[in-house]
């Protein structure tokens, strides 16, 4: 892709003048950086959903609340003991230990 050099920016600006007028220029101008600011924003807030939907992605399938979620104390703190005769939390039957 070819640089535009400053003898290419004057020629810019001299068409520019030329067609809108020395009255309508600055309005042009200030347009043009309103659309490029709104661009932008856009464009940053189009990047950060996306990024936002790829993290998402990548952490792994843990069950229970997150740790970002839980905090780091919760997260921390070891589980909380069992009430003997209380249902387990998971599906899965506890191993036999007896030999």
């Amino acid at each position: 892709m070819p640089q535009i050099g400053p003898l290419e920016i004057v020629m810019i600006l001299v068409v520019a003048l030329i067609v809108f007028g020395p009255k309508k220029l600055p309005e042009v101008g200030k347009q043009a950086a309103r659309g490029l600011r709104e661009f932008r924003r856009f464009q940053t807030g189009l990047r950060g959903d996306l990024q936002h939907m790829l993290d998402e992605d990548d952490e792994p399938d843990v069950p229970g609340p997150a740790r970002a979620e839980r905090g780091d104390a919760e997260a921390d703190a070891p589980p909380a003991a069992e009430t003997p005769g209380a249902a387990p939390e998971s599906d899965v039957p506890p191993a036999d230990t007896t030999h």
